[in-house]
């Protein structure tokens, strides 16, 4: 394993290079880049999505966008998409995007720029979505700040997979578990309150809040009956009486049950939003 420190890029072809990161390249989306943004826009993640964004598309803007799977799957449903994402990569960053637009006639406007300091005026986004990128934000509140700056009034905003920690002594075992921060040294978390408090601050109501299972948008790749056995796991001993007992039991419940009971350093959160409109 390298031992060297890399950048994102470094890792990201690490991870694909390492057989036994196979998997986990391929859940990342990190493998060929139209295969990976087209089985992406077929995923039970982006069909979540796609149930929580307005069904009249209009103009979205997708914040640390990366390698562009969620722009190209926006502008695949009709959406008008601006990709900003700072890191200038042809792998996982701007260049990228670029790319896999030219690849697949799909056009995306690609702007190279954090989300806390984005050089566009108040656009009056109807959707800004940042998939996996929150808890990597410099300045959490200023990266809220201009998620509702760069909205207009009743837009939906929605932030998607961030890792949560319960507070700062779950913090560096999940830095040490997480597969690429040894090499790279970009991950981080926050607590749920940190995460509500940047949003409602900056202007935004929250509608729903998605903690871990209850949303196939946090679990995916993972599939119901490995959070049934995940559940019954907990119970030691006893699984095996447990795991009967939820055969039964509707997958709902059990998602919304698992969801409470999970403590885990990193586990993921979603929020589905709006901004305000005028009193």
């Amino acid at each position: 394993m390298p031992e060297a420190a890399m950048n994102w890029e470094d890792a990201v072809r690490w991870c694909m290079s390492e057989p036994s990161m196979k998997e986990l390249a391929r859940a990342a989306y990190f493998d060929d880049p139209v295969v990976a943004a087209q089985r992406y826009h077929q995923s039970a993640e982006f069909d979540a999505v796609r149930s929580m964004i307005p069904r009249k598309a209009g103009r979205a803007l997708d914040l640390g966008a990366g390698n562009g799977i969620l722009s190209y799957a926006l502008a695949r449903e009709g959406w008008s998409v601006t990709a900003v994402e700072p890191d200038p990569s042809a792998l996982v960053g701007a260049a990228a995007i670029r790319t896999l637009a030219e690849r697949t006639g799909t056009p995306i406007d690609v702007i190279e720029a954090f989300g806390e300091a984005i050089p566009l005026s108040a656009a009056g986004y109807d959707l800004v979505v940042a998939r996996q990128v929150l808890h990597h934000a410099h300045d959490l509140p200023a990266f809220c700040r201009e998620m509702a700056r760069l909205s207009r009034e009743g837009a939906t905003i929605l932030s998607l997979r961030d890792h949560v920690v319960s507070g700062p002594q779950q913090l560096e075992p999940f830095l040490r578990a997480h597969p690429l921060h040894h090499l790279y040294g970009g991950e981080n978390a926050f607590t749920l309150a940190a995460y509500r408090a940047a949003i409602q601050e900056a202007g935004l109501t929250i509608d729903r809040e998605l903690n871990s299972f209850q949303s196939v948008v946090n679990y995916d790749p993972m599939t119901p009956s490995e959070i049934r056995e995940r559940l019954a796991k907990i119970f030691g001993p006893f699984s095996p009486v447990v795991r009967l007992a939820l055969s039964p039991v509707p997958f709902g419940v059990v998602a919304r049950v698992a969801a409470s009971v999970d403590r885990r350093p990193g586990r993921l959160v979603s929020f589905l939003c709006h901004k305000h409109g005028k009193d």
